[in-house]
């Protein structure tokens, strides 16, 4: 078995990983974190689809080094469109 880390993979492990404590943490008296069921359904459908991503991006590009490029400039470009629609809305 081949195993190769990627941008992406990294990019959804954390999220899941954020995912996982925002539905078993407990809320205590001074903490102001506070994430919804909305906001959670969406934190799992952006690890679907970076889950679905990395797996396109494997099959298309069989070199590591290539992948890592394509994919760093994925995650940028995601960024940059982000932060783009957060100042426009």
């Amino acid at each position: 078995m081949n195993l190769r880390i990627t941008p992406l993979n990294i990019i959804t492990a954390i999220a899941f990983a954020f995912l996982v404590v925002s539905i078993f943490q407990t809320k205590t008296a001074g903490q102001h974190f506070d994430m919804g069921a909305f906001y959670k359904l969406i934190l799992g459908c952006l690890i679907v689809v970076t889950f679905i991503t990395d797996l396109i991006f494997r099959s298309s590009f069989k070199d590591l080094k290539r992948i890592w490029i394509v994919e760093f400039v994925f995650i940028v470009i995601a960024a940059i469109l982000m932060l783009i629609l957060q100042k426009v809305a």
